[in-house]
């Protein structure tokens, strides 16, 4: 959502990923089956342009928030793992990546993509806890032709790094290019 760049004025309504998002909870929350949506940025600001804008289209969903800001982190999990009916809490990465059990959640949007995926992967793995009876559907949203781009291949580029360091020491040195030391050196 470009209306997170301070200055710009830009209906969050107009931005392509939450245009995607709008349609993938229009298709979650069909009214057959009762789902458990979470939501997980990285800046606070678009949780906050969110938030008006999901009570707007899903006027008859409670909808929770967890951010950095949260005075009690616990409340708004337990209302939201509580909850009998369909549900959204929105969850800032570094909020939501530790000590938070999400296991009810059915759905997770990953609305930007963080630089390191072990952070990514812990605010996925909330919905992954012991307890959890459901198919999880995780979707990552990344917008083409943008910055988004060079950080999905900087995950990967880490991930193959982390990959390589669970291989035999013969395995790591057949693959280890002079790249890969001047990127670990670079760390």
């Amino acid at each position: 959502d470009p209306g997170i760049i301070p200055e710009l004025d830009f209906d969050v309504e107009e931005s392509g990923k939450v245009i995607v998002l709008l349609s993938r909870l229009n298709e979650a929350f069909d009214g057959i089956k009762k789902r458990k949506v979470v939501i997980f940025s990285q800046f606070v600001k678009l949780i906050d342009r969110l938030n008006p804008l999901l009570k707007k289209h899903f006027p008859d969903l409670n909808i929770y928030e967890l951010t950095g800001s949260t005075r009690d982190r616990s409340q708004p999990v337990k209302e939201f793992q509580e909850d009998p009916n369909s549900a959204i809490i929105l969850v800032s990465l570094k909020a939501g990546g530790t000590g938070v059990t999400l296991n009810t959640a059915d759905y997770l949007f990953l609305m930007d993509p963080w630089w390191n995926p072990a952070v990514e992967n812990q605010a996925t793995d909330r919905a992954h806890r012991i307890g959890q009876k459901r198919t999880v559907y995780s979707v990552k949203l990344i917008t083409k032709g943008t910055i988004e781009e060079k950080v999905l291949a900087l995950q990967e580029s880490k991930r193959s790094i982390m990959d390589a360091t669970l291989l035999t020491d013969e395995q790591v040195m057949q693959k280890l290019t002079w790249e890969d030391v001047q990127e670990l050196l670079a760390m």
